[in-house]
């Protein structure tokens, strides 16, 4: 089974640790993008049980680009429809936070190959002909004019050949306002099965926002996780009924932004699935609570997690605990994209202790 993935390949550039970029005499590279990252989880996750992760993008014909493809192709992505072009590969530049202090961003992606992308550049019924599913961002959407026609294309190619559309919404404030993300998101919106977001997201690009039930000025600091709870399960409803999606995912907001008290530099996570079958009221994964060593790839890991998930397992609700143990465990690794097996993943939803030596 073929799980194609359309976006672009960046590649990232870090000072080394937690040294801010004042402080750099050297950078790290990792190479990333949203969608490559999640064809490399699922590629090594479907390793053993033949899902495979398709990635399509354009990177320059030059040794950047096809270091790009030969990272990606050791993490098991299929990349034959990686075309060669363009001027440039995308930049960006991460600052790591530590305790209160956030990371930073810097783009430079301004006229990345991707970017140039024209129609007849990508033969979607090739591609798409023989895919189980087809995984897309509001980050891909952001790129431009050109990136958004060849994305309708592949929408409506998947719809033709009955290949399931998923889409993180992703919103990047660097990338475009939120007007720009709800003109161009929304309409794409009809040719998404599952919709995978976070509360903010969601009301950014689709303008779908909800308050929990009895929470005041005056009670707020004291939310609780059930108030949070039924926010997050009638936030998924609407989006549900609003846009005919098959299913929707939320990473659910915790910790200081539910107004618990929280230890820095620890994060808790857990996610929502809503779907027709057993996750019908809305199911919650297992929440874990643990001192990230990376910040970026989470989302990504939990959407191939998900995928994988969706397509392997006989129960949505395993799907969803499969795309949580992914998040958390690619968060114990510096880099964009995950490098694990099912099989670790396996181990941390049957509860082996992450304090464990394996022996």
């Amino acid at each position: 089974m073929n799980v194609v993935c359309f976006g672009e390949i960046l590649l990232r550039l870090s000072p080394p640790g937690y040294t801010r970029f004042t402080q750099a005499q050297s950078l790290e590279m990792h190479f990333g993008g949203a969608e490559a990252n999640v064809a490399a989880a699922v590629a090594q996750l479907g390793a053993e049980s033949g899902v495979r992760g398709v990635l399509v993008s354009t990177v320059p014909d030059n040794a950047l680009g096809m270091a790009a493809i030969q990272f990606f192709r050791a993490c098991g992505v299929d990349t034959r429809f990686v075309k060669r072009g363009g001027e440039r590969l995308g930049l960006y530049f991460v600052e790591n936070g530590a305790a209160m202090r956030p990371s930073q961003v810097i783009y430079d992606r301004q006229h990345a190959a991707i970017t140039e992308i024209q129609r007849g550049d990508v033969d979607w019924d090739e591609v798409l002909r023989d895919a189980a599913w087809f995984h897309w961002t509001g980050i891909t959407a952001a790129l431009g004019v050109n990136v958004r026609e060849q994305l309708l294309e592949a929408c409506r190619t998947a719809k033709k050949f009955g290949v399931k559309v998923s889409c993180d919404l992703n919103y990047r404030q660097k990338l475009w306002t939120p007007h720009e993300a709800r003109e161009a998101m929304i309409p794409l919106m009809e040719y998404v099965d599952v919709c995978i977001s976070n509360e903010q997201d969601a009301g950014i690009c689709l303008g779908v926002e909800v308050e929990p039930h009895g929470v005041t000025e005056k009670t707020v600091e004291k939310t609780s996780g059930e108030l949070l709870e039924d926010a997050s399960r009638r936030l998924a409803l609407q989006m549900k009924a609003i846009f005919r999606f098959q299913a929707v995912a939320l990473s659910v907001r915790s910790g200081a932004a539910s107004g618990q008290q929280t230890v820095p530099g620890f994060i808790t996570k857990r996610a929502l699935l809503l779907d027709d079958g057993e996750c019908s009221n809305g199911y919650f994964s297992k929440q874990y609570t643990y001192q990230p060593v990376e910040h970026i790839g989470g989302g990504d890991a939990f959407t191939g997690g998900l995928i994988y998930g969706l397509l392997t397992e006989q129960s949505s609700r395993a799907a969803l605990e499969i795309g949580g143990d992914a998040s958390v465990i690619k968060q114990t690794m510096p880099g964009d994209s995950i490098h694990c097996s099912i099989h670790e993943v396996r181990q941390l939803i049957q509860g082996s202790s992450v304090r464990s030596i394996i022996r």
